[in-house]
């Protein structure tokens, strides 16, 4: 069985079409509603990769790579967003994400995805420190 994908993100419709989507291909997806839960969660448990909305109830995408780059267990960080823009998705990446998804999701891209960000440990690369 791969490693698990975090999902975070306030919405739960898209939290449970995720996990059918990643089902499919034998990925686990938990998911935290917010930055606070996710902390705990990561702290808890390994994951392979971290999915997480642009904006959070309490945080945005930066905070979470953050907090994933403070984690001894480190997992590939992928945003998603509806306005995936290539603007945005090179800010993304130089910021140290893994990839950026956009949304609506689509079943393919979201495999694909993250099946390699879960498969294949994130570069090893200077995280930004907090803040």
């Amino acid at each position: 069985m791969q490693a698990g994908v975090l999902f975070i993100s306030p919405s739960v419709e898209d939290a449970r079409a995720l996990a059918e989507i990643l089902g499919r291909v034998g990925i686990p997806a938990t998911h935290a509603q917010d930055l606070n839960q996710a902390r705990n969660l990561l702290e808890a448990r390994t994951f392979g990769a971290v999915l997480t909305e642009k904006n959070l109830p309490d945080g945005t995408w930066e905070d979470v790579i953050r907090l994933v780059g403070r984690i001894k267990r480190r997992a590939a960080v992928v945003v998603t967003d509806l306005l995936a823009d290539a603007r945005f998705w090179a800010d993304v990446l130089e910021y140290g994400a893994y990839d950026l998804l956009p949304k609506p999701f689509c079943a393919g891209e979201v495999q694909r995805i993250l099946a390699n960000a879960v498969d294949q440990p994130p570069l090893l690369r200077q995280v930004i420190p907090a803040a």
